[in-house]
């Protein structure tokens, strides 16, 4: 990159415009980092282990923040700055978030252990967060940034409440777990909140955020839309089933029957959660104002590389065109 623009300053690189051949390979260099950092399928295989393995704030700040650093590493980096690989590689980008998106939904149908139920999640809710990144319209951008900022909130949440359950029985496992509504009934409220959430209840953060994206992708392809939102719809199936697992049904187990409900530390902890949630879902132009403007100026850059791109092959198109044509010319010439 120093060796075309003659500077690393990132506000200068985002105006500069590369060759095509150097913005390609550059963009597969950082998409190598931005996918594993998401992440993306198929290199998503550390998120689970790492979500088992660590404690629950390890997980909150996991899945808080640290998964955004790849969407984030998209939109400051890859789309502003090599802006017609962009548009060369957004198949791929389709293509591998479809797999997502409906392969780790499946995977976390079957899981026993609640963090790496939701850790799979986090997966499928990264592929949405890709596939309204790579439409390059305004509402598959907004969603985009919704999403990411939804599941930062929620994904946290929710393993605040697997930690907060995991402190007094010392297990994740799914089936040691069951009635909890009786005997908590303020956990089984707020774990309802972040689940509805994770879901895309309306009225909730994940709604919002997941419906404009898959609004911008069915601008550019049907199919991507369709399977994304199967892909919805399995999670819904896991996240109800984890839900209905540990709240509802009978209480096997006298320890979990003896469970006690959130203190005041537990209630403080998520009580601001569940409000910004809640308040992301009704009034989301609070969050959508301050970068509206920011937006608009990608999407504006990447108009141009799409129209730029598109005019490219059908340049190259009629070129050929004409040389398959220019024998035949000449022949009628000669006659």
């Amino acid at each position: 990159m120093v060796n075309n623009a003659g500077t690393s300053d990132i506000p200068t690189l985002m105006q500069y415009n590369f060759p095509v051949g150097a913005q390609k390979w550059l963009w597969l260099a950082f998409f190598a980092s931005f996918a594993v950092k998401m992440p993306m399928w198929p290199v998503h295989t550390w998120l689970p282990d790492a979500h088992v393995q660590a404690p629950t704030a390890g997980s909150v700040i996991l899945a808080g923040v640290l998964l955004k650093m790849g969407g984030y590493g998209f939109i400051r980096f890859s789309l502003p700055m090599f802006p017609d690989a962009s548009v060369e590689f957004a198949r791929l980008i389709f293509v591998l978030s479809m797999v997502a998106v409906v392969y780790t939904s499946l995977v976390a149908l079957v899981q026993h252990d609640m963090k790496k139920l939701i850790a799979y999640s986090s997966v499928a809710h990264m592929a949405i967060v890709t596939v309204g990144l790579f439409a390059f319209n305004r509402q598959g951008l907004e969603g985009t940034m919704i999403v990411m900022l939804s599941h930062g909130l929620v994904a946290g949440a929710l393993f605040l409440c697997v930690g907060i359950i995991y402190d007094r029985l010392h297990t994740r496992e799914i089936d040691r777990y069951g009635g909890l509504a009786i005997n908590m009934p303020r956990y089984a409220l707020f774990f309802m909140v972040f689940t509805m959430a994770s879901v895309g209840l309306p009225g909730t953060s994940g709604f919002i955020g997941e419906f404009l994206s898959l609004a911008g992708i069915w601008q550019s392809s049907t199919t991507v839309t369709l399977v994304c939102t199967t892909g919805i719809i399995l999670g819904a199936a896991y996240m109800l089933y984890l839900y209905r697992r540990v709240v509802f049904g009978e209480q096997k187990h006298a320890d979990t029957a003896a469970m006690p409900d959130l203190d005041m530390r537990e209630f403080a902890m998520v009580v601001p959660l569940a409000a910004v949630v809640l308040w992301m879902g009704v009034y989301p132009e609070s969050f959508l104002a301050p970068m509206r403007n920011d937006i608009g100026a990608l999407e504006a850059r990447m108009a141009a590389s799409r129209w730029k791109v598109a005019n490219a092959g059908g340049h190259a198109q009629a070129q050929l065109a004409r040389l398959s044509l220019a024998p035949s010319t000449k022949v009628g010439e000669a006659r």
